[in-house]
């Protein structure tokens, strides 16, 4: 199986080698561009990769998940405090519709309250996982500190 991997691997190297030096020139509009064939195989090929390292990692994960003592409790201890940031991030997000109005004179966009709902939504929860990984990362350093 691994020496299976190598080959699949070393052909793919070379056909990719083989599709970025016939790549279009820089001068070429990007609307042919992007129309070239070896752009579309290159395209294809970045997502066969992508899709056998997704289903790899899904896979194996899944495996450790339910073969280790523990894993699925894991799994659901962090699904629902994912939910839990969630629904903290959605009480805190404003909709108001003096947002949706100052987006759309001042940016002449249109949008409705739930996109501005939404993300706010998605910015709480990405500032929320933020502190908690600086308090993760300064607490057990200051404990280390404090405890010599």
């Amino acid at each position: 199986m691994h020496r299976i991997i190598k080959i699949v691997l070393i052909v793919l190297g070379v056909l990719s080698a083989v599709l970025w030096s016939s790549l279009p020139e820089a001068d070429m509009p990007p609307s042919e561009a992007i129309q070239s064939v070896p752009m579309d195989l290159m395209f294809k090929v970045v997502f066969l990769l992508l899709l056998v390292a997704t289903a790899a990692s899904l896979f194996f994960g899944l495996k450790k998940t339910f073969t280790s003592p523990g894993g699925l409790m894991r799994i659901l201890k962090t699904v629902g405090f994912a939910a839990v940031l969630t629904i903290i991030g959605y009480a805190a997000a404003g909709g108001e519709e003096q947002v949706v109005e100052a987006v759309q004179t001042e940016r002449g966009l249109t949008t409705t309250v739930g996109t501005v709902k939404t993300i706010g939504t998605l910015l709480n929860i990405f500032f929320g996982m933020v502190v908690i990984a600086i308090v993760l990362m300064v607490f057990p350093s200051l404990k280390r500190l404090i405890g010599k």
